[in-house]
C-alpha cells in the first residue's frame, strides 16, 4: 500500500507490516484514505484529531448556514392606511432578513361578501413589496382566510 507520512511525504510503497510498525514509531495511527485506490493509500496521523477537526468544520459550516423560516403577516380587508404601513414594513424586514413572509387576510362576517376587496389589499401589499420580494404563492381563498406566500427576491 502506498504510505503518506505525518507531514505529507511520501513513503513510498510499503507491505502493511511496515507502514503500521512506522505509524507506531511514531506514535500515531495508519489511516486508510483512499481504499478503491491501485495499490490503496494510507496516511500516518492523529485520527483523534482529525476528527475533531473535521467536527469543528462541521460546526462553523452550520453556523454560517441561515435557514429560511416561514413568518405571517396577518391583514383585515378594512384596514386602515397606518396599520397597512405598519404591518407591511414589518413584511418587508422580514424579506431582508431571508425569509419568507405569508400573507394572511382575514373575513369576518359580511365581510366574505366582499372579497373583492381584500384582492385590493393583497394587491396592495405586492405593489409595496415588489422591491424587495416576489410572490411564491398567488392568494387563495381557504374558509375566511385568503393567503398568499411572498419570498425574497
Amino acid at each position: 500500500m502506498r504510505v503518506i507520512g505525518a507531514e505529507g511525504e511520501q513513503l513510498g510503497v510499503l507491505p502493511i507490516e511496515e507502514a503500521l510498525a512506522a505509524a507506531q514509531d511514531r506514535g500515531l495511527d495508519l489511516v486508510e484514505v483512499a481504499p478503491t485506490a491501485r495499490p490503496p493509500v494510507v496516511k500516518i496521523m492523529d485520527y483523534g484529531k482529525f476528527k475533531f477537526e473535521e467536527a469543528k468544520a462541521a460546526r462553523a459550516a452550520k453556523k454560517k448556514q441561515h435557514v429560511i423560516q416561514l413568518k405571517e403577516v396577518k391583514y383585515r380587508p378594512g384596514i386602515d392606511d397606518h396599520d397597512f404601513d405598519f404591518k407591511t414594513r414589518h413584511a418587508r424586514e422580514f424579506l431582508g432578513d431571508g425569509n419568507k413572509v405569508k400573507v394572511t387576510l382575514m373575513f369576518r362576517g359580511r365581510q366574505l361578501a366582499h372579497i373583492d376587496l381584500g384582492r385590493a389589499v393583497l394587491d396592495r401589499v405586492i405593489a409595496a413589496l415588489a422591491d424587495v420580494g416576489k410572490v411564491e404563492m398567488d392568494a387563495k381563498l381557504e374558509g375566511r382566510n385568503m393567503t398568499m406566500v411572498i419570498a425574497p427576491k
